[in-house]
């Protein structure tokens, strides 16, 4: 069974950095997009960042500038530099991974558990 597990979450003060890191463990064949997103009190949940295999990202607006999505094909992690926060950045952040878990199977995708990333002024 596929799983998603992150970390690096926590409290900061603004203008600080965290990093989050996820690894997806289990039957794990391929891993295309890998991306985070994140959900704050009382609004949808939105994408922050994605990468695909080959290395190509795409940013929301408000965070293109501050963080950095990477990832480790061969450790199937993928990463969030988070730099310059801000009180707004506060939410629970969510990793997600479009995952085939064998060669013959459709791709499903996944998420982890969240980690709540608290920014404070």
């Amino acid at each position: 069974q596929v799983q998603l597990v992150e970390s690096g979450g926590g409290l900061v003060q603004a203008g600080g950095s965290l990093k989050l890191s996820c690894a997806a463990s289990g039957s794990i064949f391929s891993i295309t997009t890998m991306a985070w997103h994140r959900q704050a009190p009382g609004k949808q949940r939105e994408l922050v960042a994605r990468i695909s295999n080959a290395g190509s990202t795409t940013y929301s607006d408000s965070m293109k500038g501050r963080f950095t999505i990477s990832r480790d094909n061969a450790k199937n992690t993928v990463y969030l530099q988070m730099n310059n926060l801000r009180p707004e950045d506060t939410a629970v952040y969510y990793c997600y991974a479009a995952i085939r878990e064998d060669w013959h199977l459709d791709e499903f995708d996944y998420w982890g558990q969240g980690t709540q990333v608290t920014v404070s002024s």
